[in-house]
């Protein structure tokens, strides 16, 4: 491959015999596709020593970047090289003409040529060999400074290379300068969206537009790496590198996701494969919202494509049931994928989280984290997996501690973020809680998450404006999430606004419905919406809402309880007795349940017997009452003070 575009079109033919550095690049390059980087890079600097051509000198550094040796590798790329005149001016490539500035050549690192070629004939150096100055510089003598220029300076494939070396050295602002602030070819009138790659491949400029996003992550300028992200992906829409950053690292809020994938120029840029592209990128987005298209994605993809056993294809099946709260589902699929593959960088935060919410799974995720630290211990996955076992035990501390380590070693992985803030909300320290979600969501700017979780502290601190402001934020980001729908109708109820919080679980419950989530943990958003029906003296329509939980869990003793309110209300005070006795059999010592009992009872007194509704009279219900009080002093006396100890009737 010529990188320089130094057309060896008329040396290229198939006649005449090979000489010594033609053999000696093909070795070079069988030693890099066998991994033999050592050989490559021996064989690479003999022919660099003949030839001293610019061509050499990148395959060169491309075994030295292989290798680590990215010092090396850039020391090689920004040395003087002779400076040649292309055969072939204007050549279109990768969507640029030549010279549209002074380092714009542009090469394609996917060309079929394989770093190999036949030797040219010889002919007239256009210098000789550059003499080596103190500390290894080049010193060029002043004759000759207007014949050499660095590789950087030739070739825009080597100044991404160079970048790239930098980047792995940590020398960000260097990085920076190399690649520029902004992509120089953008006013280019070859450059653009609409524009095909000449080779089939992918556009060097579109990959230079992605590492100057993760530059600019790495100096924390968030706002610009996802317009570099967003550039590098328009211009080139098979640069999945910058697709990932997006979503995985959630830039964009579902709703900005879905506009910019779908408005991507697909057939444009690859009219043969656009459809499977634009499907297979839809199909990696998050689940909130379109659950139609998704379903109609995922189907596509498995009847016309084939992919039904591919695992990213898998991951959008498992990505859809962990949505609707579907642990169970969505732990089956993910075992099926990591039966294929040993690790899915997607499907493991899935896994594990399931893992974490199906109690009878926490023995294997003991397991499963102990595997994942003994195979892979420079994960982050590994020691996040640790992390979720010590959470699953109530161990804040160390989790806390583990789930640190995660970040550390991956800044950009969310999931350890969020749980690492759970852990304070857990422990009760919800001042902590809120300044652990509030770093979250200013590091995942698309993700309505931390500010939800940010708005249900404050309800628990009782800091009501600071919890509408976040909420509200959470709701502008994505507003097809049905948690935080019930959240904001927790705060309409604070508020005393009963019917807009009706209409809040309302449509809460419905959006629940739309994505065919677990009934099971809906449960509480149907109290809600029986609590407010009650709370308007609508009775008929709480009754309604509190029995539909019984249909789901019958043995609920805040339904059961709530039940037996709606019938004291209603003036039916036997049926409200019989209620409020099933939900004490479940929980005993519940002192609401066991006041309104009491209520219930001296209200029946004065209008007749107990013979009716408690077996054995009025002595012994009272004697019932005084075992059940007995039990209620003994539990305070002997209960540990931790949070989330005591019952809570819901919103009610």
């Amino acid at each position: 491959m010529d990188v320089f575009q130094d057309t060896e079109m008329e040396s290229d033919n198939e006649d005449g015999e090979w000489g010594m550095v033609d053999r000696m690049r093909l070795w070079r390059h069988d030693a890099l596709m066998q991994h033999l980087y050592e050989t490559a890079a021996f064989w690479g600097d003999k022919i660099l020593s003949w030839t001293n051509d610019p061509n050499d000198a990148f395959w060169l550094a491309q075994t030295y970047f292989m290798t680590h040796q990215y010092a090396r590798a850039e020391r090689l790329l920004t040395r003087p090289f002779p400076a040649m005149t292309p055969k072939v001016q204007n050549m279109a490539l990768n969507g640029l003409e030549r010279g549209v500035a002074d380092d714009t050549t542009m090469g394609s690192l996917t060309a079929d040529a394989k770093g190999k070629g036949k030797e040219e004939h010889p002919h007239t150096s256009l210098m000789p060999q550059l003499p080596m100055g103190d500390a290894g510089l080049m010193q060029v003598p002043e004759e000759l400074q207007d014949s050499v220029s660095r590789l950087v300076d030739m070739s825009v494939a080597c100044r991404y290379l160079a970048a790239q070396c930098q980047v792995r050295q940590g020398n960000w602002t260097d990085a920076t300068e190399m690649l520029g602030e902004a992509n120089p070819f953008r006013h280019s009138a070859k450059s653009g969206p609409a524009v095909r790659n000449v080779d089939g491949g992918i556009k060097v400029e579109a990959s230079m537009c992605h590492l100057r996003g993760i530059l600019m992550l790495k100096l924390n300028r968030g706002d610009q790496a996802k317009l570099c992200f967003m550039e590098a992906l328009t211009l080139d829409v098979k640069c999945y590198d910058a697709f990932d950053q997006l979503v995985s690292g959630e830039m964009m809020t579902p709703d900005e996701e879905w506009e910019f994938v779908q408005g991507l120029a697909y057939r444009e840029q690859t009219q043969e494969d656009a459809d499977f592209v634009q499907l297979i990128y839809t199909s990696q987005l998050r689940k909130y919202k379109h659950a139609e298209e998704h379903a109609l994605t995922r189907r596509r993809l498995v009847e016309e494509f084939g992919l039904s056993d591919n695992p990213d294809v898998l991951f959008s099946f498992a990505d859809a049931l962990y949505a609707q709260f579907r642990w169970a589902d969505c732990y089956a699929i993910t075992t099926r994928i990591l039966g294929l593959v040993s690790i899915h960088d997607s499907t493991m935060p899935l896994h594990i989280a399931c893992m974490y919410h199906l109690n009878h799974l926490h023995s294997k995720l003991f397991i499963l984290a102990h595997e994942l630290v003994e195979r892979e211990p420079e994960n982050p996955i590994s020691w996040y997996a640790v992390g979720v076992w010590y959470l699953a035990s109530g161990k804040w501390p160390q989790a806390r501690q583990y789930f640190s380590k995660t970040s550390l070693m991956d800044p950009r992985f969310g999931p350890a973020w969020i749980a690492f803030a759970h852990t304070f909300a857990m422990e009760g320290e919800h001042d902590h809680a809120v300044t652990a979600y509030s770093t979250c969501a200013r590091m995942f700017t698309g993700s309505h998450l931390p500010l939800l979780f940010v708005g249900m502290e404050q309800i628990m601190l009782s800091n009501h404006l600071l919890a509408d402001e976040a909420l509200n934020a959470a709701y502008a980001a994505c507003d097809g999430d049905p948690l935080l729908i019930n959240e904001l109708g927790v705060m309409a109820f604070t508020h005393g606004d009963y019917q807009r919080a009706a209409d809040l679980f309302q449509r809460s419950l419905e959006l629940a419905q739309v994505t065919r989530s677990s009934q099971m943990s809906w449960t509480t958003t149907y109290l809600n919406l029986g609590t407010c029906y009650r709370k308007l003296k609508n009775y008929e329509m709480a009754k309604t809402n509190y029995q539909r939980v019984l249909e789901i869990e019958p043995q609920h003793p805040q339904g059961l309880g709530y039940v037996g309110m709606v019938y004291h209300h209603l003036g039916e005070i036997d049926k409200a007795i019989i209620k409020y006795h099933e939900a004490l059999s479940i929980d005993p010592i519940n002192g609401h349940l066991i006041e309104l009992l009491n209520l219930a009872l001296e209200s029946d007194i004065c209008c007749g017997s107990l013979e009716k509704v408690f077996p054995g009279g009025e002595e012994a219900f009272r004697a019932m009452m005084v075992s059940l009080k007995t039990k209620v002093l003994d539990a305070k006396k002997s209960k540990v003070d931790k949070p989330g100890a005591d019952v809570a009737m819901s919103v009610g």
